[in-house]
């Protein structure tokens, strides 16, 4: 199939994109990768009158580092990070989340922001910038406002963004060198969105700790008792938490989060254990920023 007529708008600022947005009541869609959006539009699962494009706003493909806080414009793609292009400032995890995000011809184009403005639940990025703690930086014709994705991420492809917003960059924490983390993702085959997600990150130095489950049905799942049960393997050094009784204590957080499904839970709990246990062994993923 192929979208049904739009107008193709190539902005050239930020301010021209949201002069545009203001102006289509609605009906305007943004685009920095498409990578997301030009499947769902030939599928008619989405519809606009009008597409802005960012890709030739250069302001949206920076990288600033203000002391413990990393910004990235909207146009980041995945492929900067994979490649080191970019400034890693997690110690490694944005790297490995988007190198194995879908295929090179997707990680080309897509970008973090699209990522977390489509709010997928299986895909990766999500579940993540909610580990890190990050925030998103949205703008529009009257102001601009600072989230964090914990309070942006209402559910399964739905946020705060209003129609006449658009994001212009995330917001990442620059993690300490104490801090430690641990990533798996379960996908039936390679480049597939995931059947289950878990990111665990433990900052010791800052009493932080989260655990994330991802690819459910809603919103990223926070694991509050897993992840204290984290802070405290972390700093044992080296005194591992029994798997069982992370597995355990997983699948209890994830029904109490309304999840039904006992397969699923049982894959989902199985990630927390394997991310869980990568973190706590504070090893392979804390070495220097890349």
């Amino acid at each position: 199939m192929k979208p049904a007529a739009f107008e193709l708008v190539r902005a050239s600022s930020v301010a021209e994109a949201i002069r545009c947005l203001s102006a289509s009541e609605g009906m305007a869609r943004v685009m920095a990768g498409g990578q997301s959006l030009m499947p769902m539009l030939n599928l008619r699962l989405a519809a606009a009158a009008q597409i802005i494009d960012l890709s030739k706003i250069e302001e949206l493909n920076t990288v600033e580092v203000d002391g413990e806080l990393a910004t990235y414009g909207a146009r980041i793609t995945h492929a900067q990070f994979e490649d080191g292009d970019v400034l890693d400032v997690t110690r490694g995890l944005m790297r490995k989340v988007a190198s194995g995000i879908a295929y090179r011809a997707v990680r080309n184009r897509g970008t973090l922001a699209g990522s977390i403005a489509l709010c997928d639940p299986s895909a990766d990025w999500v579940s993540t910038m909610l580990a890190l703690d990050a925030q998103v930086e949205i703008v529009n014709s009257e102001r601009t406002r600072v989230e964090s994705v914990r309070d942006f991420v209402l559910g399964a492809y739905t946020t705060t963004l209003e129609d006449d917003e658009l994001i212009r960059s995330v917001k990442v924490p620059v993690l300490p060198s104490d801090a430690c983390w641990g990533f798996f993702k379960s996908s039936r085959k390679l480049g597939e969105f995931a059947q289950s997600l878990a990111v665990a990150v433990a900052i010791p130095s800052k009493n932080y700790q989260r655990v994330v489950v991802g690819a459910t049905d809603g919103a990223p799942v926070l694991l509050d008792g897993v992840a204290t049960l984290l802070q405290g393997a972390v700093q044992a050094a080296g005194k591992e938490s029994s798997r069982a009784t992370v597995y355990e204590l997983a699948r209890q957080e994830l029904k109490d989060a309304g999840l039904e499904d006992d397969f699923l839970i049982d894959l989902h709990a199985a990630s927390v254990v394997t991310a869980f246990t990568e973190a706590a062994k504070n090893e392979s993923n804390n070495k220097p920023d890349a």
